[in-house]
């Protein structure tokens, strides 16, 4: 075999290597062969595992869908690689989340003009379309777009919404299958919905204090009646800083706060730092930019927080 050959061959496997280890992480499916069965299939883009999951909850059988940012990973800041260009390239549909999340390093807009999906009308869908949303204020970042609306679920409720309208709209054939889908999964929804209110309503409210790694629960707050703090705001900006540290140990002292909580998308060091400055526990560990993986009892969007509302209210009604 030539020198050049045998060049040709070990790039081609470390590819053929590095593809493999992409599909085990990222949600996704090879490309269908023409004329396959899934091919017939909705061929559909998320940009990370939260949405992959309500979209794959409205479109069931008829969806193929590959998600970007990895379980566990960071949708703030993520650099696609060739197969998610590809695979963006061939979609019927895109979903993104919008609100600021997909915007660190203009990763998403980038991503959309390199596959062609630019233009006006171009499939690609917001999911947090029709949210109020709420804003940073961290300096530097004032008016910025918070973008962990999902957390409310009555905000997954309207995600649903308009995941079922843009599928609707791609495969109208179809129509009826996504909207007895969704009529389904926003009843779990509101059910679960209900469920936070009923069990956070017995939670004393000088108790009703969230403290976070992230300051990724403001909708979250909002919706159920707690106050909210964190070390730092959003991922994308410098984390666990010396001076953020010190504001939400005093923060946590003039409040008297019982308990914290870590992410687990998050390096726990800065939360385990201000628990030892405090003496105050971490309670558990929250879902918030990712679905869990596998045994970690957060694996679907309904799971994820069905588990937040038992850490808070467990970890809050102990203290």
């Amino acid at each position: 075999m030539s020198k050049v050959k045998m060049i040709f061959m070990s790039l081609f496997t470390l590819l053929l290597l590095a593809g493999c280890g992409t599909n085990q992480v990222t949600q996704t499916n090879p490309t269908p062969e023409p004329g396959s069965a899934e091919q017939d299939k909705v061929q559909v883009v998320t940009t990370y595992s939260i949405l992959y999951d309500i979209v794959k909850n409205i479109g069931g059988d008829r969806v193929e869908i590959h998600s970007l940012a990895p379980i566990g990973s960071n949708p703030h800041e993520y650099d696609p690689l060739p197969e998610d260009v590809q695979k963006t390239t061939d979609a019927d549909a895109v979903f993104y989340n919008g609100l600021n999340l997909e915007a660190g390093n203009s990763w998403f807009e980038k991503l959309m003009v390199t596959a062609g999906k630019s233009g006006e009308d171009a499939p690609v869908f917001r999911l947090s379309e029709g949210v109020q949303p709420k804003y940073l204020t961290t300096k530097g970042k004032e008016g910025e777009e918070d973008p962990h609306a999902w957390l409310d679920i009555q905000n997954g409720i309207k995600y649903t919404e308009n995941a079922r309208n843009a599928l609707v709209k791609v495969d109208p054939e179809h129509a009826k299958v996504y909207q007895k889908n969704a009529e389904d999964y926003i009843q779990q929804l509101k059910q679960l919905h209900q469920s936070a209110v009923d069990q956070f309503h017995q939670i004393p409210k000088e108790k009703r204090y969230l403290i976070t790694s992230e300051g990724a629960f403001k909708y979250f707050c909002a919706a159920y009646d707690f106050e909210a703090g964190y070390i730092w705001e959003i991922n994308s900006e410098n984390q666990g800083t010396p001076q953020q540290v010190l504001e939400v140990v005093q923060l946590i002292k003039s409040k008297q706060v019982p308990v914290l909580f870590v992410e687990t998308s998050v390096d726990p060091r800065s939360m385990e730092m201000v628990s030892k400055e405090t003496g105050v526990p971490i309670g558990g560990v929250l879902f918030t930019d990712s679905l869990g993986k596998p045994g970690e009892g957060g694996e679907t969007y309904l799971k994820m927080m069905e588990s937040n509302i038992h850490v808070i209210r467990d970890q809050l009604q102990n203290q």
